[in-house]
């Protein structure tokens, strides 16, 4: 037993974004089924963490509960609802990773997630027809994230093709316009706030990559946004000196370097886009993958 968590503790410790967030859904699926469980042992009904954790659409109960607007994107209680989400977030994920990094991964992930937890809260508080339910409706799952990483990537590389088990090759773009169609028509089947939640996480997903491709990276912003909060948190220690340490070449010399760099990435992707992964030379690879590691 000690081996296996060893071996995932290394797995989450030198694992990428991706490795990540499973471990992380996968670690809160178990907490959300062991508790309960125990506890009922002890008391009758067991402990419910998921109603401090899953996502209120009532707004006074938000007031109290507002971690739930990022925790309720890694709860689920489900098994089937937990499988299909990270088996399509690893699928999806690898592309993603191997083409816009982690940085941007981790970004949409969240951002994609928050977007839909938005548009859930806002829908439930402005439509009528929700209006017996609002006061105990919820939401939980990585659903609205796992469709902001589709939409995302199918936007990036829309001729990009996957090979799917009974299906054979099928291009990105239609997977994200197949996922996006059935939550539209689904709207009506009884879980409207998680389709809605599912909408704005694609909604997200387009929108980041059509202003990235207009020189506007959101994914900067958000890290810089997070930077912020870790120093009011930071204490500078005394009795240490700051050195800085000058390049060899000006700022305005690796500005246009980092602006070549970006120019080659563009024609890799739209390349991918057109002929897909396989058509690229090793050099092209390279450049794509050392690209991946830096953003």
């Amino acid at each position: 037993m000690s081996s296996i968590l060893d071996d995932i503790k290394t797995s989450f410790k030198h694992g990428n974004a991706l490795t990540r967030i499973i471990y992380i859904n996968l670690a809160v699926f178990l907490v959300m089924k062991i508790v309960p469980s125990l506890s009922s042992l002890f008391i009758r009904p067991g402990i419910r963490i998921d109603r401090w954790f899953s996502l209120p659409a009532d707004l006074g109960s938000l007031l109290f509960k507002p971690w739930t607007i990022v925790s309720y994107m890694f709860l689920h209680v489900d098994f089937f609802h937990i499988l299909f989400n990270l088996l399509w977030l690893y699928f999806l994920g690898k592309i993603f990773l191997d083409l816009l990094g982690e940085k941007r991964f981790i970004s949409t992930y969240l951002l994609g997630g928050m977007a839909g937890g938005l548009l859930y809260i806002l829908a439930y508080n402005i439509f009528p027809v929700f209006s017996d339910v609002l006061p105990f409706a919820t939401a939980m799952g990585a659903s609205a994230s796992v469709m902001a990483i589709i939409v995302a990537i199918a936007t990036k590389v829309p001729n990009y093709t996957i090979r799917l088990i009974l299906l054979g090759e099928v291009k990105l773009k239609y997977i994200a316009i197949v996922f996006v169609a059935m939550d539209l028509i689904s709207m009506s089947d009884g879980n409207a706030g998680g389709h809605l939640a599912h909408i704005g996480g694609a909604l997200f997903g387009f929108t980041y990559i059509r202003s990235m491709d207009r020189g506007v990276d959101w994914s900067a912003t958000f890290y810089k946004w997070i930077a912020i909060f870790q120093s009011l948190f930071k204490t500078n220690k005394p009795g240490k000196m700051h050195v800085a340490h000058k390049g060899k070449g000006t700022p305005s010399s690796a500005k246009r370097k980092g602006h070549s760099d970006q120019e080659m990435v563009d024609v890799i992707l739209d390349k991918i886009s057109k002929s897909g992964y396989d058509s690229l030379s090793a050099e092209e690879k390279s450049i794509l993958f050392k690209a991946s590691q830096n953003n």
